[in-house]
């Protein structure tokens, strides 16, 4: 399906009187976690862009074109592409064969690297075709990755000096990656928007029954908190609270995830919290939003991994939750902070809390009347601030000022 629409050059942009292509660099196009990446791509419509990926998955949910891609082949195997960038570092370009029919027959004038360590990876396509970089750092790509060693953090510096402009989702990442090293005038903050015309605000009425139902949706990994969530949700139960959870998302086959699936497994059992706790496993964009509407409370644990792992940012399904007009109890973590309110369109925890998630919870539980009025603020903060449309444009400026 073709989404690309005709340029709609900005007024007064430095490249309104050319085109700019921009193509946009993913080792897979795309997971169901990633819809931010989606967007960023189909609301920038004053841009042409062509996506290179290493692999191409839900298209039925990520529909786009074109897509350049390395066929199912030797040519698009892990170990050859490893050797492909090294040759391409000692001056013997080796590109994958689509990346290249991309170049020619797109002629981008940016390439947007989606992820630190993908940003690194494609610096020698862009030396080789004369491409201006733009790079965004999602979370995993300076926690984890930094953690393991020097090895990135030495590709990192080279990074930081070739690539032009790094984004990222908020003002603590920004701080981290200079803390790192990038230049100070290099970083800007890009946030992740969502399309308000496609969510609808709803107030929470309090239910007949005096349920609170509570939401988390989010793959199994450390850094996400659930099994804190679940304490929080066994210390409501266990004072008498009529209190029930959906936990939308599953493990994806790392052995990380694996283990946090047994985790929280685990705790269901221990805890006694079968009645109270539902695993919807992974679901489609509209099936999430339908669950929205049927729960009171968005709960999200956010932690600092064991590996250094962390959100980096703040995960865009807080936003995305709030614009609903749900309230969101969450942790001082990261750029969280900047999405939720605390005490305003929703309320924060230390991480690692599970008894002050449970007294957030609690309080909300007693006061339908605040829940409103947070989901309310809430609404009214994602529309002031996580427009996608208004963050496309940001954007497509921050691209025609390097075309």
């Amino acid at each position: 399906m073709q989404l690309i629409k005709p340029d709609r050059a900005a007024p007064d942009s430095p490249s309104s009187d050319r085109r700019c292509t921009v193509a946009h660099s993913l080792f897979e196009w795309l997971p169901l976690t990633m819809t931010w990446v989606y967007d960023q791509v189909r609301f920038a419509d004053g841009i042409q862009s062509v996506v290179l990926a290493d692999n191409v998955l839900n298209l039925a949910s990520f529909p786009w074109a074109p897509i350049y891609s390395p066929p199912w082949s030797l040519e698009r195997h892990p170990q050859v592409l490893r050797a492909q960038a090294l040759l391409s570092r000692f001056g013997m370009p080796a590109h994958p064969r689509a990346y290249v029919r991309a170049m020619r027959a797109h002629r981008p004038q940016v390439l947007h690297s989606h992820f630190g360590d993908r940003g690194w990876r494609d610096l020698p396509l862009c030396s080789d075709y004369g491409l201006r970089q733009v790079v965004t750092f999602y979370g995993y790509d300076l926690g984890f990755l930094l953690n393991g060693g020097e090895r990135w953090r030495h590709r990192y510096a080279r990074l930081f000096e070739k690539a032009d402009l790094f984004l990222c989702e908020g003002p603590h990442m920004a701080a981290t990656l200079m803390e790192y090293g990038c230049p100070e005038d290099k970083v800007r903050v890009q946030r992740l928007g969502v399309d308000l015309s496609s969510i609808a605000y709803r107030r929470r009425l309090p239910a007949e029954d005096g349920c609170l139902r509570i939401l988390v949706a989010s793959t199994f990994t450390e850094k996400k908190g659930i099994p804190y969530g679940l304490e929080a949700v066994s210390l409501l139960a266990e004072a008498g609270r009529a209190v029930k959870l959906t936990v939308i998302g599953d493990a994806q086959g790392s052995e990380e995830q694996e283990r946090q699936k047994r985790l929280i497994l685990t705790i269901i059992g221990e805890r006694r919290l079968h009645e109270q706790v539902s695993l919807l496993g992974f679901v489609s964009r509209d099936e999430l939003r339908r669950q929205a509407y049927v729960h009171d409370v968005f709960l999200a644990p956010s932690v600092t991994a064991a590996n250094g792992d962390s959100e980096g940012g703040a995960p865009v399904t807080l936003v995305e939750m709030s614009a609903t007009g749900m309230p969101v109890v969450s942790t001082r973590h990261c750029d969280i902070p900047s999405v939720v309110q605390d005490e305003v369109t929703g309320c924060l925890a230390a991480e690692r809390d599970p008894e002050g998630l449970a007294r957030s919870l609690a309080r909300l539980a007693d006061d339908p009347a605040l829940r409103v009025a947070m989901g309310e603020a809430g609404r009214r903060h994602v529309e002031a601030s996580f427009d996608v449309r208004v963050l496309a444009r940001q954007l497509e400026d921050r691209y025609r000022s390097l075309c």
